[in-house]
């Protein structure tokens, strides 16, 4: 794991702190080593005045790992990492079984060239930055955490310690990994199709704003039909007008926007409660189970009763 001036210190301990626990419940000789590097004969300052040292230097550290992490910083996207930085990720990555990063450390990984022509996710208030500054990466704004051949990436903060515990589920299987996170207190093991947020939590900084009132409008009727015509009055706009003005708020169409609202709702659903899908479909707008499995299909590659599996503690 990398360290820096300015990491954030729960990107580097909610991982590792899963890997030491998973040492716990595997053979001594199965379990993980954990080496942190940083500058030489150099401690450094975490975001939060946490001080952390290091065992090895960016120079020392030569490989070959089995996992090479990169934690975020708040400061990752708006400033050009050290060179040092950089030519330290691009090497030890290139030595790396499996290397990737936690949060906005995958703007350290898009420095290093690491992130063309691989799907990849960050913390959601960051995901449009990275999509905008490594445009031949392909973001996803949603996900807990995504892999990508040897690319691993997570979104903020705490998805790290998602991320690390499907990484021990991986070498372990299914009972370490959850035995790993009862320990920690993490018991519902949030999966990589899970969302990260809830798809109108960023639409407009305006809550006064015409979409903001059509965003509210449509958490409000999820289960009814929500056609453009009823949004547009909902906004008081011409349907031209509003379909225009929300694609250049939302990123998004009238369309795409409801679609994810109500996969949304599904989700908390099928996570949180026992409700049987013909009711889930019904309260979130789909209409019936067959509409929402396709629609879960297409957007997340798996059916509702498999997403609400992994769910279930067993």
């Amino acid at each position: 794991m990398l360290v820096f001036d300015g990491v954030q210190s729960l990107d580097v301990s909610g991982p590792l702190d899963v890997f030491a626990e998973a040492n716990g419940f595997v053979e001594e000789s199965a379990g993980y080593t954990i080496c942190l590097i940083g500058p030489e004969n150099c401690q450094v300052h975490a975001s939060n005045g946490m001080i952390l040292g290091s065992n090895l230097s960016y120079g020392q550290a030569q490989g070959p790992f089995d996992l090479f992490l990169v934690p975020g910083g708040p400061s990752l996207p708006t400033r050009e990492p050290a060179q040092e930085l950089v030519h330290c990720v691009r090497r030890l990555a290139s030595r790396s079984a499996v290397y990737g990063s936690v949060c906005t450390g995958a703007f350290l990984l898009g420095a290093a060239g690491l992130l063309d022509r691989r799907k990849v996710t960050t913390h959601w208030q960051n995901a449009r930055h990275l999509a905008n500054r490594f445009p031949a990466a392909d973001v996803d704004f949603d996900r807990i955490y995504l892999r990508d051949g040897p690319l691993v990436t997570s979104a903020g903060v705490t998805a790290g310690i998602d991320l690390a515990l499907a990484l021990v589920r991986d070498d372990h299987g299914p009972a370490v990994s959850l035995a790993v996170a009862k320990r920690m207190v993490v018991v519902a093991q949030r999966q990589g199709g899970q969302s990260q947020f809830s798809p109108y939590i960023e639409v407009t900084s305006d809550p006064s704003s015409p979409i903001a009132s059509v965003t509210a409008y449509v958490m409000a009727n999820l289960s009814r039909q929500l056609s453009v015509a009823q949004l547009a009055s909902a906004s008081s706009m011409s349907e031209r007008n509003f379909a225009r003005a929300f694609v250049a708020a939302t990123g998004s169409t009238p369309a795409q926007f409801v679609e994810s609202a109500r996969l949304d709702a599904a989700r908390a659903m099928l996570e949180g409660s026992g409700k049987p899908l013909k009711v889930i479909a019904h309260e979130c707008g789909f209409g019936n189970p067959k509409r929402m499995r396709e629609v879960f299909l297409r957007r997340l590659g798996l059916l509702p009763t498999q997403y609400r599996d992994q769910f279930l503690i067993r």
